[in-house]
């Protein structure tokens, strides 16, 4: 039976193919039927093609599509109605997460110029509003010819609103307009310049592992000429730490392991904590290695003076220190393998000129979360491209703080550890490149080590190694300057290693993609060409990912974290170019103890502790049993945490609304690309300011 739904006619062919069939039932209760016959060339998929064609189903798609369409609006209101619980938690909760350390006028300034200019963006996205709601639209005018404002006729102009929205229109284009444009300009060519920097280095990378460009090392340096005799050179393994409870014990083992005479190697553990309970802790594992014949010591200051500078430079005041030629120095929640010193200490081995060895950083918790992964992108870059280039190259790098070998020799001729900053690291490898020291970078040597996985510890970590570097700068120029190194070194240092990549790249991250931008949306006589804030940004993210490509699925949030990070650096980079109070903070990077089973102990070992601990110490004095009781009695007892709340950041949230209102009018001038940036780097500064990424502070 046809259906008699009219929408069959809508819905059906309008030309009939095939040839007509006629079809007699012999049966008379049956009538005849004309059915076409459908083309030998098509077959019946013209009968499926028209399946389902009718008013019926019709209805049931429009239904499907409104059920995903109030399915979406459900969830985008679930979302939001989320989010605001979350912001009021953390309105709530602000005061009791409150550090007592937090400086209450720490970045106030950047803050109160960030709220200044929301204030003015929310006005003018209000006045724009009522401008676009009556009709007022003119065109984008000239920069440099003002005049080619739209003028109203006498007539057109009604009321002291739109007197005022044309005066502002003028006052625009004359006044704000061109200073805009002036910055954005020098924003810019810093960026292109930056960005060359960049490419030269992914091209020096490139030609690296094309050519297979790697230190060597040639026979077997321990043994001797005649090769009967193997001969270690003396090495001081330091182990600096300060509170470091989650991961002492992980580090000491795993140092504890290395593959060398135990004659020649004596293990340093220099601990600063000023909790007593933590002494306890790492002097008990101190004196179990020591009693399995481990010739390892425990140092610690009273006074902490210098922070990790001045506890370095109190260790190699010892007496004994003089009878070793290497120090190896390892951070706390540093795992080195068994073969570390033999894989490093070759390479000074007829190299006197060598003054220090570098190995390359593995993560243990790169998959943890969001936050890891990024930094893993960060650090990749880092080990991959700029230290293994600036190392074949320029034979300069800065020092890590840990996982490298310096030779003794050297150190000394630098003039030792200073504590004029907080990056003694970077400060003793400036020095000791003025003096000549030469430095080798060994990619194919790895240390396994955490990334913080909190954007608290993150944002202080970024902080100290921001502020640091400028702070130098402006300590060791004049050293620079006078130095006998060559010219082209000398340039090295002060144009490309510390103005450009230490002090440009925050400058005009921050100037050009938070303020820039946003004020071109209410001041659109001075706009951002496309290429900027899309193509090379995309462009450099893709090569800094390049030597973690398991991390390109990640280029996107990289791209907009690495932005949202720009407030924090350009921030560090003024307190320490300025030499303000927050420039000389040190707080220790909290760590979670995460490590490699492969690298450490094994589990039975572990397990097997607590029962064998009076074993191991049974030759120990009065003192250290009643040390170790007490420590005993303080692990039974249950330990109670005090949670602490995630903080909100002010400056982070107010970049966020400032973006966000940037969106909205720049949704009214329907500029596409820009819109879309700025909407999702709003939310990501919005998720920042949050505390909403990374492991959740306890």
């Amino acid at each position: 039976m046809t259906p008699s739904s009219d929408f069959s006619n809508w819905w059906a062919k309008d030309s009939r193919r095939g040839d007509p069939v006629m079809v007699t039932m012999e049966n008379p209760n049956y009538s005849v039927l004309e059915i076409d016959g459908p083309d030998e060339k098509e077959g019946f998929p013209t009968m499926e093609k028209g399946r389902g064609k009718n008013a019926k189903q019709f209805t049931w798609v429009l239904l499907l599509r409104a059920h995903r369409a109030f399915g979406c609006v459900a969830w985008l209101a679930a979302a939001a109605w989320a989010l605001l619980g979350i912001i009021k938690k953390r309105l709530v909760s602000r005061r009791e997460a409150e550090a007592p350390s937090d400086k209450p006028f720490k970045g106030r300034l950047l803050l109160k110029f960030l709220r200044v200019i929301l204030v003015l963006s929310l006005v003018a996205l209000v006045f724009e509003l009522v401008a676009y709601c009556n009709g007022w639209h003119f065109q984008r005018p000239n920069l440099h010819l003002p005049e080619n404002l739209h003028m109203p006729k006498t007539i057109e102009v009604e009321g002291w609103l739109h007197s005022a929205y044309l005066s502002w229109l003028s006052f625009r284009a004359n006044y704000i307009a061109y200073p805009i444009q002036i910055l954005s300009n020098i924003c810019i060519i810093l960026f292109i310049i930056q960005s060359v920097d960049r490419l030269i280095l992914c091209l020096g990378c490139f030609w690296i592992k094309f050519k297979k460009v790697r230190p060597r090392i040639e026979g077997d340096p321990f043994k001797s000429d005649d090769g009967s005799e193997l001969k270690y050179p003396m090495v001081l393994v330091q182990i600096p730490m300060c509170n470091e409870r989650e991961v002492y014990e992980q580090s000491i083992s795993a140092v504890c392991q290395i593959d060398w005479p135990k004659d020649r190697l004596l293990i340093q553990v220099l601990d600063d904590s000023d909790d007593e309970a933590t002494q306890l802790l790492i002097r008990g594992e101190v004196s179990k290695w020591s009693q399995r014949g481990v010739n390892i010591v425990y140092r610690h200051r009273l006074f902490r003076t210098g922070y990790k500078a001045g506890n370095l430079n109190s260790a190699m005041s010892c007496d004994y220190v003089q009878n070793y030629e290497f120090v190896a120095i390892f951070d706390a929640d540093f795992q080195p393998n068994p073969d570390f010193l033999k894989l490093t200490i070759p390479h000074f081995e007829g190299n006197p000129e060598v003054g220090l060895v570098q190995a390359r950083w593995s993560f243990v918790n790169k998959d943890e979360n969001l936050l890891t992964r990024l930094q893993y992108i960060n650090l990749c870059f880092h080990f991959e491209v700029e230290q293994q280039v600036n190392g074949v190259f320029c034979n300069f790098f800065g020092f890590n703080g840990t996982a490298g070998v310096w030779r003794i020799k050297a150190l000394e001729d630098s003039g030792g550890w200073l504590e004029r900053t907080t990056v003694e690291d970077m400060d003793i490898a400036v020095r000791a490149h003025l003096k000549g020291w030469k430095f080798i970078f060994l990619n194919d040597v790895k240390v396994l080590c955490e990334v913080p996985e909190s954007y608290e510890a993150y944002r202080k970590q970024q902080h100290r190694w921001h502020s640091g570097p400028m702070q130098l700068f402006r300590l060791c120029l004049p050293d620079i300057i006078t130095s006998k190194i060559s010219l082209r070194k000398k340039a090295n240092l002060i144009l490309l290693f510390f103005l450009l990549r230490k002090l440009i790249l925050p400058f005009y991250s921050f100037t050009l993609f938070c303020v820039i931008l946003p004020l071109t949306m209410f001041v659109p006589e001075a706009e951002l060409p496309i290429w900027v804030i899309c193509y090379i940004p995309v462009l450099m993210s893709i090569l800094n990912i390049l030597p973690a490509p398991r991390s390109i699925p990640f280029i996107v949030p990289y791209l907009l974290f690495e932005n949202t990070m720009s407030v924090t650096k350009f921030n560090a980079m003024v307190s320490g170019l300025f030499q303000l109070g927050s420039s000389y903070e040190w707080i220790v990077t909290k760590k979670t103890g995460r490590s490699s089973e492969s690298d450490l102990l094994t589990a039975a070992e572990r397990e097997s502790k607590g029962s064998s601990l009076a074993k191991l110490h049974k030759g120990a004095s009065e003192s250290e049993l009643g040390e170790l009781n007490k420590l005993k009695e303080q692990q039974e007892q249950p330990q109670s945490l005090a949670k602490k709340s995630n903080k909100i950041y002010k400056k982070e949230l107010a970049l966020a609304l400032l973006l966000l209102v940037a969106a909205a009018r720049s949704l009214l001038s329907a500029q596409g690309i820009h819109f879309y940036f700025l909407l999702f780097q709003g939310v990501s500064f919005l998720l920042v300011g949050l505390d909403l990424i990374g492991e959740q502070m306890s």
